[in-house]
């Protein structure tokens, strides 16, 4: 969720230059920005526990960086932007909301309204720092070039792409299975869409296939390329149907048109993927369900509320999707 705002950031203010410091895992993510260079931290070894963040600290001193801006505000980065502080940078932080949220997701006395996106959040963060960062002029990069490995996977493009990522860290955020077969098979139906299943693991790779039938229109992605080959994919996309999940950001930092699926969760928690509009969300009844959201993250059930996304009819989702492939929504 990050990228959009850093692009913003680089691009209305040219002397500035951003390191970002992160898993190695998500690197690919900032490849291609121009002054935006990144820097691993190795939190298995060097970088493990109180005094691998005091090595940490004094990495990242050898940078001569400036201005410290923490964009995650949990304990490492508050551990280590303090130190930042003591030695006298100015340092900002991420308020994460952590109290309206709370009144947004409780089952009682629920303050149902939208609260700030995570996005303006991060802009914020870097308005402390006295930077300009104006999000409603935003670019996005150009699609990226697919390779011969990649088209070896896909073939060449030709229709519609549509990308579907049926999975989410939490079951509470999953489309039921029987249903998402019921959307695949109408997109399938129509032989100008290509079709690719996005997902990770013996498991999910298992359930793809399921998915895919015989279709062939319909390709499981999971497992049959690189991390940075999927993200290229994902830039060539004509729309994606995701859940609430890191595959819903990703589409969304390319510019790609996004269906969004929200179960426990809920848009008005801040999490909205960047640009897309409030009619890419297909949310539960709320009329059935009068608790929801019950979680900002989607790791809370209570009980009677396990079957909430079966409210979100097949037919509205691919409905949606056609919407995106024939209105320029973005």
């Amino acid at each position: 969720m990050t990228v959009p705002v850093l692009r913003t950031v680089i691009a209305q203010n040219p002397d500035v230059r951003i390191t970002i410091v992160s898993r190695p895992f998500f690197k690919p993510f900032f490849d291609g920005i121009e002054r935006v260079d990144f820097f691993s931290v190795d939190l298995k070894q060097r970088h493990k526990g109180f005094f691998g963040l005091i090595r940490l600290y004094k990495d990242l001193s050898k940078l001569n960086l400036n201005l410290v801006a923490d964009l995650h505000n949990v304990l490492r980065s508050i551990v280590v932007r303090n130190f930042f502080r003591i030695s006298g940078k100015k340092v900002a932080f991420l308020d994460k909301g952590r109290k309206e949220k709370k009144t947004l997701t409780r089952q009682e006395n629920k303050v149902f309204k939208p609260l700030k996106s995570m996005h303006q959040r991060y802009a914020e963060v870097f308005l402390k720092l006295n930077c300009k960062v104006d999000l409603s002029q935003t670019t996005f990069p150009k699609r990226e070039f697919l390779s011969a490995e990649i088209t070896s996977v896909t073939g060449r493009k030709t229709g519609n792409w549509i990308g579907i990522a049926p999975f989410a860290q939490y079951q509470s955020k999953v489309y039921p299975l029987d249903l998402m077969q019921i959307v695949i098979d109408q997109l399938a139906e129509n032989s100008e869409n290509k079709i690719f299943l996005f997902g990770g693991g013996k498991t999910e790779i298992e359930q793809l296939e399921l998915l895919k039938k015989s279709y062939p229109n319909v390709t499981v992605i999971a497992g049959k390329m690189k991390f940075t080959d999927e993200l290229k994919l994902i830039s060539n996309l004509d729309v994606m149907l995701s859940m609430d999940s890191g595959n819903a950001h990703i589409a969304s930092m390319y510019g790609i048109k996004t269906i969004i699926l929200f179960g426990a969760t809920h848009p008005f928690t801040g999490f909205m993927p960047f640009g897309q509009p409030i009619e890419n969300a297909l949310i539960p009844d709320l009329k059935k369900y009068p608790k929801l959201p019950t979680s900002v993250y989607g790791n809370k059930i209570i009980a009677g509320y396990e079957d909430v996304m079966r409210t979100i009819s097949p037919e509205s989702v691919v409905e949606a999707i056609k919407k995106c492939l024939t209105n320029n929504i973005l």
